[in-house]
């Protein structure tokens, strides 16, 4: 299969084509890809992998994984190093087709985003060449815990944030030793694409990094299914994630799977309830579309009406608009299906008697474009408060204490995260312990420490990544036992 004709995206030249053993590789069937900010805007026809693309590049990663795993940490941080700084010197373009590819805010990716998948080969680099096995005796022996690099895996990422999640999958997995195959969302796979070219820059070699690009159900079917496959690791939804367990579990491979949230943001009445507010609007940026965020605004039942008065005027100053331009801060819906999808949870809720207490539409004729929309149910039970909506809509309901709070915070299946606004020290400390989520933010929000544990519980996700956890998932741990007296030299 010979490559296709680089296009031009907005001046930047990118691949439609697939990243196989080292080499551009197009297909028989090629998927539109459109602009969320004009979905007139035709990107490119990108190619459209199937179970032969899985099949190749499942291949080359398996071939490329004895000499890769050979190398040591410090070699293998070498190649992750000459990559991040590419990513450095190439932010501006490659926030500039994502920005057009997914619609998240340019200013955003240029200045925070991109620029972390940098510090994601970085760490990992350092991280692995840091790492100190386990030592101690026991028994008569002297015992040694070492990592052996797992081999082929799978790397599934979503739409939102592309570039920046697929790093931070592949720089732990390659820093482990691990060849890896790469399969960006369909409706976001240009910046992917672009990662591509900096790995062949960098100058990996062929089969250490690939790409395969299409639909889920064909390509990512075939790669997950792959019994040569040794790890698996994903972020979508519950419904995909259960899919591709089930896949992991036949062959049994080791996977793991962060799959969205439902976040509560907790007010209680000795918080600064300006900052809470103003911090509560963040939750709209770039149109909802957010896993971290904290979608259902929980605020002790006193300070009610003085909340939603501060939290309404901080939402009123959104600007919906062009993500390109820096004055925008809430960017269209990806994709009209999922406009449709954000459209029909309002509308239900309507329709349940929650009350809509504003937003609730569209924002214009023809545009992706969802007013930022707040939300108070009839229940604790009803849809729009038990389920990710993945758009500007947000709950709001009260509590009348730390104990209510901390019943409603956990009510859902959800466990990915949990906001707390509270001037209390020893308040902060108990919730902290009481909530069922993955990351806990008190007084913040979306501070990240690249070496702590991240992910969810519940139907959020399973296992961990971050830091050294990420490192012990993409390696087979073993125990070295020596009997005490053994000669060395």
């Amino acid at each position: 299969m010979s490559s296709s004709p680089r296009v031009d995206v907005d001046g930047v030249s990118v691949s439609p084509d697939h990243f196989i053993n080292g080499e551009r590789v197009a297909s028989a069937c090629t998927f539109e890809d459109r602009s969320p900010l004009d979905w007139t805007w035709k990107l490119a026809d990108v190619a459209r992998g199937g179970a032969l693309e899985a099949d190749l590049a499942v291949g080359a990663a398996l071939a490329a994984f004895p000499a890769w795993s050979a190398l040591s940490t410090s070699e293998r941080g070498a190649y992750l190093e000459r990559l991040a700084t590419l990513i450095d010197r190439d932010v501006e373009r490659i926030a500039h087709v994502e920005c057009l590819d997914m619609a998240m805010l340019e200013e955003s990716l240029r200045l925070r985003v991109i620029a972390r998948g940098a510090r994601n080969f970085r760490a990992y680099a350092q991280l692995a060449r840091d790492y100190q096995a386990r030592r101690w005796s026991s028994n008569g022996t002297e015992n040694t815990v070492l990592r052996m690099p797992a081999g082929p895996t799978i790397v599934i990422t979503p739409w939102n944030a592309p570039f920046m999640l697929s790093t931070w999958k592949c720089a732990p997995a390659l820093a482990a030793g691990n060849t890896v195959v790469l399969k960006p969302a369909e409706w976001s796979p240009l910046s992917c694409s672009l990662l591509m070219d900096l790995v062949s820059e960098a100058a990996f070699p062929p089969g250490v990094v690939n790409v395969v690009q299409g639909l889920g159900e064909e390509v990512g079917t075939a790669l997950v299914n792959d019994p040569r496959v040794r790890r698996i690791s994903f972020t979508g939804s519950p419904e995909t994630g259960r899919v591709i367990g089930e896949a992991a579990a036949k062959n049994l491979v080791p996977f793991t799977a962060e799959l969205g949230g439902k976040g509560p943001f907790i007010v209680f009445a000795d918080a600064d309830l300006d900052a809470a507010a103003q911090k509560a609007a963040v939750m709209y940026d770039d149109g909802g579309q957010v896993c971290l965020a904290g979608t259902r605004l929980l605020v002790e039942e006193s300070v009610r009406e003085r909340f939603v008065e501060l939290f309404e005027a901080a939402t009123k100053r959104h600007q919906l608009g062009d993500s390109r331009d820096p004055a925008t801060t809430v960017s269209p819906l990806i994709h009209p299906e999922h406009l449709a999808r954000v459209e029909g949870f309002v509308e239900r809720a309507r329709a349940n008697g929650d009350t809509v207490v504003f937003g609730g539409h569209v924002e214009r004729e023809g545009g992706l474009w969802y007013r930022p929309t707040l939300i108070e149910p009839r229940s604790n039970d009803s849809e729009v408060v038990q389920r990710e909506v993945f758009g500007p809509v947000l709950t709001l309901q009260t509590f009348t204490d730390e104990d209510d709070a901390v019943r409603l915070a956990n009510s859902t299946r959800y466990g990915l995260s949990a906001i707390v606004y509270t001037s209390s020290g020893p308040r902060a400390l108990r919730l902290g312990e009481r909530l069922r989520a993955g990351t806990i933010w008190v007084n913040c929000f979306l501070v990240r420490d690249l070496t702590a544990p991240f992910g969810g519980t519940g139907i959020s996700g399973i296992g961990r990544e971050g830091g050294d956890y990420a490192l012990d998932f993409y390696s087979d741990l073993k125990t070295l036992q020596i009997k005490e007296g053994t000669t060395h030299g």
